[in-house]
């Protein structure tokens, strides 16, 4: 028991001995930690204090920028600061914050003094020095906004006056050439008083745009005071368009006072201009007309037509004198301008400002006229000629005519009245029928001469003929008529012979049949038309109204009606 409680009272000091070994070694573990912390936080302060030194004077920097591009770039570098910069910054403060609390509290578990900070890395200090960086960014971004919104209104306003600028040099440009020019020495009255009236378009034009020329000045004065960077080049265009303006206004009034005595030095002969003018324009017009007239192309029929052109045409020669007395006049009248403008040193323009006719182009047209008037005499005196030739091939033509329709007309009356007669027996008609159509080929030569005589007619363009109320188509129908007549009647004797023979039939029944057809035929045309055919089959006994087999249809010929 003695040993056992030996061993015991050894083995409980050696757990003692060991606790209190781990104990230390447990309180060495927190110090150096400890340590190690406040080394960290003096480190990550002192880091984050340096970054916010740094970072404050880049806020703090209010150089001017010239233009909206760049102060939106510095815009850009600031958000790039809030969004990519500063936060790791926050988190580095908070974690700084994080372990200084952390640390005291493990000291004062520990029985350890509190942590003192190195000297301004207090969290207080670095608060304050936070603090101080809010307020240079607030600050920066005020100020990024306001430059930004100046800028603008910069730009706006120098955009405003160089669009401006350019617009009145673009309306000036060439003006000061204009209002220097004497184009005025060599013009007429007429574009004189044009020009002036010009001239009082343009000082309405220009008292216009002094406007103009006062907001220029104005923005170039807003511009400066809002300390544009380009004012000396602003002012610099400004000065120049001012000193522009003077010198404008100074040549208007110079270039007026030229045109008004050049306009009294004109009205002395304006008078004459237009005397001539008026004078001139009815006298030239009556030229071009009589040449109209001389050279018109006439188209006549007759002697009357033609006869009237002749008298027209020598009333037009009776006035010849007292217009060439007229010419004479108006080219006095020019004689005295050159007078009057060569006895006072005006130069003339080439041309009348109220007519372009000059007195050249007067002589010119007169001499033309002269010309034509013995071309027209000929002219007349050939178709006059030509219309007398007419006439006889009219009358030629007409005699032929006349005679021609009457013998056809009297052998249509004839022919008819033989068809309808028929005397003889029918071997004697058909005798007699062929004599009288030689007899008619007999008179084919007249035919022919009338034909000759209508060709040299219709050569000669003669469309009518007051001699004659024939035309050749129409003796051409009557003659081919005349011998289709005759034909007929004698194939249709030639028919009642074959009739006849085929059927035994008397000559007293070809009487009666001839004597009744004759008597049916009303209009004496040699065949029985629809309706007198009809009265001949009632007569005869025949129903017509029901037998439509008998009826007038069934025995109508091609020509439309029934022969013999």
């Amino acid at each position: 028991m003695t040993y056992v409680s030996c061993f015991y009272h050894a083995f409980s000091g050696a757990q003692k001995a060991e606790t209190a070994a781990n104990r230390i070694c447990k309180v060495l573990a927190v110090n150096q930690e400890n340590e190690q912390m406040m080394e960290d936080y003096e480190k990550l302060a002192s880091e984050l204090l340096e970054w916010i030194r740094r970072t404050i004077p880049w806020l703090e920097n209010r150089t001017q920028e010239k233009t909206v591009t760049d102060m939106q770039a510095k815009q850009e570098d600031f958000r790039d600061y809030r969004c990519v910069h500063k936060p790791p910054k926050v988190q580095e403060k908070c974690q700084l914050e994080i372990s200084f609390n952390t640390l005291q509290t493990k000291l004062r578990l520990s029985n350890r003094p509190a942590f003192m900070p190195s000297e301004g890395r207090m969290v207080s200090d670095i608060n304050g020095a936070w603090y101080t960086l809010e307020g240079a960014e607030k600050g920066y971004e005020e100020w990024i906004l306001s430059e930004i919104r100046r800028l603008e209104r910069l730009e706006h306003l120098a955009e405003k006056f160089h669009q401006k600028s350019k617009i009145h040099e673009s309306w000036t440009d060439g003006k000061e050439a204009m209002l220097t020019q004497k184009d005025y020495e060599t013009c007429t009255l007429s574009e004189v008083k044009a020009l002036l009236r010009k001239h009082e378009a343009f000082e309405s034009d220009l008292a216009a745009h002094q406007d103009r020329v006062e907001q220029i000045a104005a923005i170039a004065q807003e511009l400066n005071e809002l300390d544009y960077y380009d004012s000396a080049s602003v002012n610099t265009r400004c000065q120049k368009i001012c000193d522009q303006w003077d010198s404008l206004g100074a040549l208007t009034q110079n270039r007026k006072e030229s045109l008004e005595r050049t306009e009294k030095q004109l009205e002395s002969i304006d008078e004459l201009y237009l005397e001539y003018a008026k004078r001139a324009a009815p006298f030239n017009n009556w030229m071009e007309g009589a040449m109209e007239d001389l050279q018109d192309m006439f188209i006549v029929h007759n002697i009357e037509e033609i006869q009237g052109l002749i008298t027209a045409h020598e009333q037009f020669k009776s006035t010849l004198a007292e217009a060439n007395k007229e010419r004479e006049a108006i080219q006095a009248i020019q004689a005295e301008v050159q007078k009057i403008a060569q006895s006072n040193g005006i130069k003339l323009s080439a041309a009348n400002p109220y007519t372009t006719i000059t007195p050249q182009s007067i002589d010119s047209k007169w001499e033309k006229a002269m010309g034509m008037v013995p071309l027209r005499d000929t002219a007349l005196q050939e178709e006059l000629n030509k219309q007398n030739n007419n006439d006889s091939l009219r009358a030629k033509f007409a005699a032929q005519a006349n005679t021609v329709g009457a013998y056809i007309q009297a052998k249509m009356e004839e022919i008819g009245r033989i068809s309808i007669e028929m005397n003889g027996t029918l071997e004697d008609q058909l005798t007699n029928l062929r004599d009288y159509q030689t007899s008619i080929m007999s008179y084919m030569p007249e035919i022919n001469t009338l034909e000759g005589s209508h060709q040299l007619i219709q050569e000669a363009l003669i469309f009518d003929n007051q001699y004659t109320s024939y035309t050749m188509e129409h003796l051409r129908v009557g003659w081919e008529q005349l011998l289709t007549t005759i034909a007929r009647t004698i194939n249709e004797v030639e028919n009642q012979i074959l009739t006849r023979d085929a059927k035994g039939i008397s000559q007293e029944q070809l009487y009666e049949y001839r004597a009744s057809f004759n008597h049916f035929d009303k209009d004496h045309s040699g065949a029985l038309m629809a309706e007198e055919f009809k009265a001949c089959l009632i007569s005869l006994g025949y129903d017509v109204e029901n037998n439509k087999q008998v009826g007038p249809a069934a025995w109508a010929e091609p020509r439309g009606g029934v022969s013999l």
